[in-house]
Formats: C-alpha cells, structure tokens, sequence
C-alpha cells in the first residue's frame, strides 16, 4: 500500500472513540481501525524504512492492570523506530492530528545515568545545548518529564542542571489538522523532521553506545 495520508476517518475514529471507549464500539469500528488508521500507519512507516529503520506499530489495546482508567483502548496510533534503548524516532494520530517526535523515552536507571554523563561533559553536553536550540528554532518543541530538584550527585548550580534534571527529552512537533496530514505530503514532512531530529537522537545513541 502506498501512503497517501491519514484520511479525515482516522480522526474521526479517535474523536467517537474518545466519547465510547468500549469493546462494543471498537467491535463495530474495527473494520475502520484497520482500514482507516493502522493501514495508513503501516504504509507511512515501510515508506521511512530504508532511512530510519523498521517501526514498531503499537497495538491499540491499554495495559489496564495497574491503571485507574480501565478504559480498554488507546485514543492514538503510535509507531516508533528504535535506535538504542529507548530512544528513537515517533510519530502518532488521534482526534488531536499528528504529531511527530524523537529522542529518548522512559529510560532506565542505568540508561540515564549515561545520559546525564553526557549532559554534565563539558563538551559533549554544550553541543547538546546546540542541538537542541537549534530544534527549538527550528519549531520543535523541547519537552520530557523532568526531577523537580538536582539529580543525586549532581551540584544544583552545575551550569546545565536543567538538562541534568531530565528523565526523558525529546524535541516534537504538532502537525494538528493541517490539511496536508490528509495526502502523500505527510510522508515528507516526517521524514524531513525526523532528518532534523536525528543529530538528538544521534546524541542519545552516542551515550547508550
């Protein structure tokens, strides 16, 4: 299947979904998940391939066991390409439209004591600040969840204290409803966004090495 966009029916899915987000709505839409959603999905990440890597396509069931929300479905379709542990390359759909994003997501202990190595270098954590100006002015937004005080063993007036106070970064962009989420466009606009995040996620890797 070639990928010509999302069609507006896979954020409509996700707007109905959102409202009944029940097994009974999802067993008579699911001819629409497939077709309208993971499909599109599917297509844009095999077309990004060669470049980036393969993706994985997660599945649309929510891991209820611990949550308070026993709601049984995710209200997105997201797919991730992996570069070094939990880090890489996302781009996700849903009643908000698309969204784009790279770096590193939920890493572990160790993962980001290696991480945070980096970040208090002196050189390798000032081309950290570069690239991630650069991203901002580039139109990205900086996010991740972040420690409320210095990390333990961190000084907090280290001169990067609020890099170091990260426990995930990453740079994403919202494409929203954007007329061309809805053509062959998208495919472009990802990949030239994904090009733009990979000296990021470059970086990670770098420190996962």
């Amino acid at each position: 299947m070639e990928f010509s966009g999302f069609p507006v029916a896979s954020l409509d899915f996700y707007d109905d979904l959102e409202v009944d987000n029940t097994k009974s709505f999802w067993d008579a839409h699911r001819g629409v998940y497939d077709e309208q959603v993971r499909a599109p999905m599917v297509a844009l990440t095999d077309a990004l391939a060669q470049e980036f890597g393969d993706a994985k396509v997660f599945r649309p069931y929510r891991d209820v066991r611990f949550a308070k929300d026993k709601t049984p479905y995710k209200t997105h379709q997201g797919a991730f390409v992996g570069v070094a542990p939990s880090t890489g390359y996302y781009v996700e759909v849903s009643a908000a439209g698309v969204r784009v994003g790279g770096g590193t997501y939920h890493a572990s202990g160790p993962e980001l004591a290696l991480i945070r190595e980096g970040m208090a270098e002196e050189e390798s954590g000032k081309r950290l600040e570069r690239i991630l100006r650069d991203l901002g002015r580039g139109g990205f937004d900086i996010g991740g969840d972040q420690l409320k005080t210095a990390p333990r063993g961190y000084d907090k007036h280290h001169p990067r204290i609020e890099l170091l106070r990260h426990k995930s970064l990453l740079g994403s962009k919202k494409y929203g409803f954007e007329p061309f989420v809805h053509t062959a466009e998208l495919l472009d606009r990802v990949r030239q966004d994904w090009r733009k995040l990979r000296p990021l996620v470059s970086w990670m890797s770098e420190q996962l090495d």
